[in-house]
């Protein structure tokens, strides 16, 4: 954890964090439709795949702006 803190320490010191954080929010954003999509075109027995996706994707859709928070703290 320690590393990833580094990380975004550094690029906050290089001003790209901004761009980072939206990079993946719109990854998040694309695994969010793409599991809803999967979810909704095919197979009901198919049900783990969609799911992660739209798991991750809401973590990818939260966690750059906890971890800037964080790393502000420390």
């Amino acid at each position: 954890m320690d590393e990833a803190l580094e990380t975004v320490d550094v690029l906050a010191d290089s001003g790209l964090e901004g761009a980072i954080t939206w990079l993946l929010r719109l990854l998040g954003v694309v695994a969010v439709l793409a599991g809803l999509g999967l979810r909704q075109l095919t197979d009901a027995g198919l049900f783990v795949l969609p799911s992660v996706l739209v798991v991750i994707g809401l973590v990818l859709l939260v966690v750059p702006s906890l971890l800037l928070a964080v790393a502000e703290l420390a």
